[in-house]
This record gives C-alpha cells, sequence and structure tokens, in this order.
C-alpha cells in the first residue's frame, strides 16, 4: 500500500526523495514500535532494515528493545543453575 504526504517544497529541496521516504519509515515504525502496536521485528521490516540496525535505531532515540524490570530479570537469573 502506498500513502501519499504533502510536503513543503522548501522542505524537500534540503534532502532526497529517497532519503525522506527512509526517513519518514523510520520514524514511523519506531512510533509504532513505541506504542507497542508492532513487535521489534515487525517495526524492522516496517523502517527497511534489519531487526539489529533497528535496535541500534531504538537505542539512538532511548527506545529499550527489552523491556523487563530489575525484579523480572533477576528472577529469571535465579532460575539458571552453574553447569
Amino acid at each position: 500500500m502506498q500513502i501519499a504526504i504533502d510536503l513543503p517544497n522548501d522542505f524537500v529541496a534540503f534532502q532526497a526523495v529517497p532519503d525522506i521516504r527512509q526517513e519518514i519509515r523510520i520514524s514511523y515504525a519506531l512510533w509504532l514500535y513505541q506504542q507497542r502496536r508492532v513487535t521489534l521485528g515487525k517495526a524492522a521490516e516496517l523502517a527497511g532494515c534489519n531487526i539489529y540496525d533497528f535496535m541500534s535505531i531504538c537505542k539512538t532515540n532511548l527506545q529499550p528493545v527489552i523491556d523487563i524490570s530489575q525484579d523480572e530479570l533477576l528472577e529469571e537469573l535465579n532460575g539458571f543453575s552453574p553447569s
């Protein structure tokens, strides 16, 4: 599906159209992920990158990719026994 967005000409003059298109895809994917409307994998797919690159984008935007509390993590770690 395609969605058309009207942007002011002076805005478009600063960047190439493919760069703008990619930035909009990334921004929308990040927003959807922040709103918990898509998974990390789906957000990466929408952004047009692999999951590791999208995780890096999340880090740059201070968006956690692992949503677990310290208590939950400690509980998980306590379940492991050394071999």
